[in-house]
């Protein structure tokens, strides 16, 4: 049988299942009875003559069919999406919801004030976004695009560099009236750390603070930059941070100022046929409108943001 014909709400509801990969979350998420979800998905097997998952106590796996079916199905929903737009014009296509994914710093300290102001711009685009201390991965559908602390290697996604950022030493005024002065890097050694647990961390970029001070005290490490960034407020040690989140707080103070710091860069993409949305380009041209605007406080040079109207 042909996937033209079969019901198009058995194929979305099989996208739910395989991105929730849990028959019950797709249920909640589209508002429907965790029996129907799994009746229908039982037809769908049914007339493909195809197990489409395997049950597990995890959840809901794919098997090498449903993988197959799953790359067919997410191109019928970009053709339809697209379809959708071009036929209703631009005042349609700037409407519908686009999810946007973001390393935790960035997402929650820079994105999260700048993207009020767009859906000022665009009140009928609805932004989903998404914050996690890790990858966001496009190829599974969990973001229409992401910013990532490195560039993409997929060939399907349209990838772009969006900015470069800077990081310093930063601790609070009132651990540094406590401690022992610090005029050199020598003097770093003797003073305690807070930093990312090394086993743990998604990308090598995040490796910063060995490079800066070797054998660093660490008695406290975390997977979260914020969690790192909120030790450090308490004035209980010292951090690399972003100078975008910690440059704006008054009680931080950059450590041995410019003659320690590092640049990383954020990289921005999409799958190539999302990104022709044009409620995804409408985002993507915002983000970078935003960071232009704001190159000085994204490498330290100025402690406030500045917002577009």
């Amino acid at each position: 049988m042909s996937l033209a014909a079969i019901n198009w709400d058995n194929l979305r509801l099989f996208l739910a299942v395989a991105r929730a990969q849990s028959a019950q979350e797709a249920a909640r998420r589209l508002s429907i009875d965790h029996s129907t979800v799994t009746r229908r998905l039982h037809r769908l097997e049914k007339e493909l003559g195809a197990r489409l998952f395997e049950r597990t106590p995890a959840g809901h796996v794919l098997t090498t069919s449903g993988h197959r079916l799953l790359e067919h199905v997410e191109r019928m929903e970009s053709s339809m999406a697209l379809v959708g737009e071009e036929v209703g014009g631009e005042t349609h296509a700037l409407t519908g919801q686009v999810r946007l994914g973001a390393t935790e710093g960035f997402g929650s300290f820079f994105l999260s004030p700048h993207l009020s102001h767009f859906c000022d711009r665009h009140p009928a685009i609805e932004v989903e976004l998404i914050i996690v201390p890790r990858f966001i991965n496009l190829s599974q559908r969990e973001a229409d695009l992401a910013v990532n602390i490195e560039r993409p290697q997929n060939t399907g996604q349209v990838c772009s560099k969006l900015t470069d950022y800077r990081l310093q030493l930063y601790a609070s005024r009132s651990y540094l009236e406590r401690h022992a002065p610090i005029r050199t890097l020598e003097d770093l050694q003797t003073h305690r750390f807070f930093g990312y647990v090394e086993e743990l961390v998604f990308s090598p970029e995040l490796r910063y603070l060995s490079s800066m001070v070797a054998d660093a005290f660490t008695p406290l490490r975390s997977t979260s930059v914020v969690a790192q960034f909120n030790a450090v407020r308490e004035g209980r040690g010292i951090a690399v941070l972003p100078c975008f989140m910690a440059a704006p707080c008054d009680d931080l103070v950059s450590v041995l100022g410019d003659d320690v710091h590092l640049t990383r860069t954020f990289w921005m993409a999409a799958p190539g046929d999302i990104r022709e949305r044009a409620r995804v380009r409408a985002l993507w041209e915002f983000l970078r409108e935003v960071v232009d605007c704001n190159q000085p406080f994204l490498m330290g040079q100025t402690r406030r943001w500045q917002g577009v109207a």
